[in-house]
């Protein structure tokens, strides 16, 4: 069961996800930092890039965006059909001065600029709607080739014709009318945002504001599984009291102290050290480059015993279980190397990166376990959360 603090001070707002009394997830948003992503705008053309394949779109905002061909073609089912993007060029598609209808999928950043497609994107409880796709897409994490069938009959028969849907993973074992009162509820809010749309008359200009990072969190989580909101801003509170309304099993209170009175000030300063020591008596570090995060694995005060290949199994298993959760602690997302003291037994890899799949799996981002590279490195990729 989970417990969600929402703290904030005058430069940030943080919200941490108490799992069983441990924390378990951190999500932080600076004061100052305006939020776009998600939104949807009607944005203008401003250059077009053939050399890159992109172009930058005015959307209203103090920066332009950029796009690239992918985000502008239809979209297509990649497990059926390859993108035609390389058969095409961008001034073929649009130029300069074109209005197109774009949503945020990457928010402005130091090093780079907001990124937008054309490829809308409503997310919902058990799908996220693609009002203008017509394939359906189900979450790797649903494993059982049963349900998978049932879902994607399922949502194949409730969708409106020429909308598509990635079906996520808390839909598993989710009954119709569950289901059917999401997808209802996000196309009666595509036909809202359509409507918006068709009646605008300013070019560029805001046209629907994206979930918030609690609505996003409460989309993702089984809210089933959520004893409580604690929150330590008046305004902050009403607003949850608001998104919360109907979901009668949550309560929301709210502390002035909040972080003191639940103890886990420790837990938040633990994030900042780079060395981590397990409990066997090894300890794993993590170095953030700009191109990747590097993940080293040391046996440290661990002796184990008599079998040397059986000692370090011991500490790659437990160094796995502890990177799963660091990963999500501190969403860590790009490319992932993680140099795990050396296995000579091919079992023994297989069993690591098997174990590592499985704990990312508590994970809510999308990731991808690549493998053991020829220098005995695992490879891995994570999306951050926000």
């Amino acid at each position: 069961m989970y417990d969600i603090i929402i703290k904030e001070d005058a430069e940030k707002q943080e919200i941490l996800m108490i799992e069983n009394g441990f924390l378990t997830e951190r999500m932080m948003l600076e004061k100052n930092q305006h939020n776009i992503e998600g939104n949807i705008y009607i944005g203008k053309v401003q250059n077009v890039l053939p050399g890159l394949q992109a172009a930058f779109i005015d959307i209203g905002e103090d920066k332009n965006t950029f796009i690239h061909l992918k985000d502008i073609l239809p979209k297509v089912d990649e497990s059926q059909e390859k993108s035609k993007e390389n058969e095409i060029s961008i001034k073929d598609v649009i130029k300069t001065g074109d209005t197109l209808i774009v949503q945020v999928k990457r928010a402005e950043s130091n090093r780079k600029g907001a990124r937008v497609s054309t490829h809308i994107n409503l997310s919902g409880k058990y799908l996220v709607l693609m009002p203008n796709a017509d394939f359906i897409t189900i979450s790797q994490k649903i494993e059982k080739d049963k349900e998978r069938k049932r879902l994607k009959e399922l949502f194949e028969r409730l969708l409106p014709n020429g909308m598509g849907a990635i079906i996520r993973t808390s839909a598993e074992n989710k009954d119709e009318s569950a289901i059917s009162e999401d997808i209802n509820r996000l196309v009666d809010n595509w036909n809202t945002i359509r409507n918006k749309i068709n009646k605008n008359k300013t070019i560029p200009n805001l046209i629907h504001k994206g979930n918030s990072i609690i609505e996003r969190v409460l989309n993702d989580i089984d809210t089933g599984c959520i004893n409580s909101i604690i929150v330590d801003n008046e305004k902050t509170y009403d607003s949850i009291k608001k998104i919360t309304q109907d979901i009668p099993n949550i309560k929301v209170s709210y502390e002035k102290k909040i972080i003191v009175q639940h103890e886990i000030e420790k837990y938040i300063d633990d994030l900042d050290k780079r060395k981590i020591w397990l409990k066997c008596g090894g300890f794993i570090t993590i170095d953030k480059t700009e191109a990747l995060t590097a993940i080293d694995v040391n046996s440290g005060k661990y002796i184990g015993t008599k079998n040397l290949e059986q000692t370090v199994y011991t500490v790659n298993k437990e160094a796995t279980i502890e990177i799963a959760k660091q990963l999500k602690l501190r969403d860590i997302g790009g490319i992932i190397i993680i140099d795990y003291i050396d296995m000579h037994l091919q079992e023994n890899k297989d069993k690591i990166e098997d174990l590592l799949k499985e704990e990312l799996k508590k994970d809510r981002s999308k990731t991808q376990v690549l493998g053991f590279t020829k220098l005995n490195l695992l490879e891995m990729t994570r999306k951050h959360i926000n």
